[in-house]
Formats: structure tokens, sequence, C-alpha cells
């Protein structure tokens, strides 16, 4: 077992580049070796493709010992020493952002793996008996011998939907940023940006802080030999990539900067820190608190759509997340420009997936078949 562990780690080396990658793969190997330890009572170079296949199974309903009904961390400092944490699981059963907000709780009994979380599993996994083969440790990749994976996996004939808010509450959205801003600019000019930038520029908000990969600095904002101002940032899989800046985010981004002493527009190699701490010096490092920049906005916008009688809307916007601002900024987007220009500021892969964005707006589409005629 421990040489399972030693080699899992040297696995996991490879990919502490991003945290957000490395917490992934490492979630997906530690449930692999607690499965291979607890249950089977082997090395993890000892399992065959029937093996895997029965990992899948418990991976999507696993029993309820091996569920936890939230996040928790998986060791304590107790007496200067770090122990266990009793209440971690590697597994997590978990409710919409409405439900926590009712009261409710995750049921531990009825946890049934995504079909988003089994290809990640299958892709962990194949990964790292890959490297495994290569450590000259396995004389196959099982996982790779798994030829019918549509047991596990169910062919999804409709594109996903993408999660996003209406045009109308994103008018409500910005407004309501606008008013805190104005009301106390000291706390809240820094959520009036943050809410363009997650538009404007399609950011994923793991762009805004700074982490392991990248430090965003004011200095990522740098005007070309055509006067164009572009936002160079790096992304998803450690990928750099160029974004345009809208006049309109130009603008943003001046009234940010007057608000914090600065002059309106960066210098090249501007050093100050895209994002700073509320308290303190440096660069903001926590997504959480941009999350909760985002759900502040988002809690005031609901309660003046409430008040101008938008209950309908107002309950939609409850469940909005700060990635839906993304999907929202490129959907937009794909109404009025070029689709691989989209595509490109996105930092998509491929054209498919900014063609998920181009489909119309789900509310807008049943509205204009809903009294379609059957006869003239």
């Amino acid at each position: 077992m421990a040489a399972d562990y030693r080699i899992a780690a040297k696995f996991l080396v490879a990919y502490d580049g991003s945290s957000a990658t490395f917490n992934a793969y490492r979630r997906e190997i530690e449930r692999l070796l607690q499965w291979s330890w607890r249950v089977e009572s082997r090395s993890v170079c000892r399992l065959a493709r029937e093996d895997i296949e029965r990992f899948i199974r418990f991976a999507v309903r696993p029993p309820v010992a091996w569920v936890g009904d939230r996040n928790v961390a998986r060791f304590l400092i107790r007496g200067g020493e770090t122990v266990p944490n009793p209440h971690w699981r590697p597994f997590v059963a978990t409710v919409s952002k409405i439900e926590v907000r009712n009261g409710s709780r995750a049921d531990r009994t009825h946890y049934e793996a995504s079909q988003a979380s089994v290809r990640a599993t299958f892709a962990v996994l194949s990964s790292f008996y890959d490297f495994l083969l290569e450590e000259g440790l396995v004389d196959v990749n099982p996982v790779a011998l798994i030829r019918q994976r549509s047991k596990f996996l169910r062919i999804q004939h409709n594109a996903p939907v993408v999660r996003r808010i209406t045009r109308l509450q994103w008018e409500f959205v910005l407004d309501t940023a606008n008013a805190m801003a104005d009301r106390d600019p000291e706390r809240h000019e820094r959520t009036l940006f943050v809410m363009h930038a997650l538009f404007a520029m399609y950011l994923r908000i793991s762009e805004l802080v700074a982490d392991e990969r990248s430090c965003p600095l004011m200095g990522d904002f740098r005007k070309d030999q055509d006067q164009n101002w572009w936002f160079h940032v790096t992304g998803k899989g450690n990928k750099d990539r160029t974004i345009v800046v809208s006049e309109n985010m130009l603008s943003a981004l001046k009234r940010y900067r007057l608000s914090r002493g600065l002059s309106p527009l960066p210098s090249p190699n501007d050093p100050a820190p895209l994002l700073t701490k509320a308290k303190g010096r440096g660069p903001l490092t926590s997504t959480r608190q941009v999350r909760r920049l985002v759900q502040e906005c988002f809690d005031a916008a609901f309660e003046r759509m409430k008040a101008h009688g938008l209950e309908c809307d107002a309950d939609d916007l409850q469940a909005a997340t700060v990635h839906w601002l993304r999907h929202t900024g490129i959907s937009e987007d794909v109404k009025l420009r070029p689709r691989e220009h989209v595509r490109d500021d996105a930092g998509h892969a491929t054209m498919a997936t900014t063609d998920r964005y181009v489909e119309s707006d789900r509310r807008e589409r049943h509205a204009s078949g809903k009294r379609k005629p059957l006869r003239e």
C-alpha cells in the first residue's frame, strides 16, 4: 500500500501547476486507492479490467458510509499535529443553491454520480494507468480495455443546456452593481468591475485571482500599435489567450482604476494586481471572495426585481452562479459577432463548443412556438 501511495503522489505532481486540475485528479485517484485497499485489499497495480468496472459501479452509487453531506477538510490541526478529519468522506452529496437557502440538506442515501463525474473518472483513471504502464508497473491499461463504456455513460442526443441569465436579468444585475458602487464605492467599485469582466470578457472566476499559474495584473491590459486594447490572460489548461477589450469594458476599467487612486489606464508592465484584497495588500487569491461579491449583487438584484413585480424572473435569478455570467456574455455575443472571434476570446478549443451558444434562449424559443397555428 505504501508503494501505491508513493506512485500516486508521483503521478499527481505532474498536475500541481493548476489547483483545480490537481484537486480533480487527486479526488479520483484518492477514491480508487481507498476502494482498492479497503474493499479489494490489494494494490492498484493488480487491478484488471473487471475490477475497474466494479470500481466504476461502486463510484456511481457508493455506500452511504462513504458519502458526506458537505465538503470538509481531509485533515485537522489538533495540538500542533495533523490528524484525519472524522467527517471527511470520498464522495459528497450536494443540493442546489436555492435548496440550501430553503434550509434543505443533502441526502446521502440518494447520492448518484453525474454523467460528467463518470466521464471524469474514466479520463483520470486512464491517464493514471498510462503512467503506471510507462513506469513498468503494469502490463496493460485496464481502463483502455473497457470497450463498452456505454454501460456507464448515457448517450446525450441533445446538447446540454447552457445555463445563463436573461437580458432583462442582466440589466437589473448591472444596474444593481452600479447602484452599489455609487452608494459604497470603497467596497463595491471592485464588485462593479468584476461583473463587467465576467460578462464582457467571458472570464472564468479562476482567471480573476492569483494562483500558482499566474497573477492577473493591471499590465495585462495592453494597447497594440493600432491603439486597440486587449486583455492577456492565462486560462484553463495553462493556455494563454488575448481577449478583445470593448469600449464599455475600457470605461469600466477606467472607473475602477480611478476609484483606487490610479491613472485612468494602465501603463505598459503596470505591476498592480488586477483585484486586491479587501483588507491588507496583495492580490486576491480566493475565488470564494469573488463568488461572495457576485452573490451579494445577485441577491440585491433579486430583491429589486421582486419590487418591480417581476417575481418569475426574480426566482430564476436565485439559481444563477458566477459562471452563468460567462455563459451569458458568450450567448449575447454570438448573436452579433463572428463565431470564430467569440471562440478565440472565450478560449474554446473547438468551434463546436462555441456553437452550443448559438441556440436561442429557451424562453424566447418557447415563446415563439407557443401559439403556432395548425391551419391558416
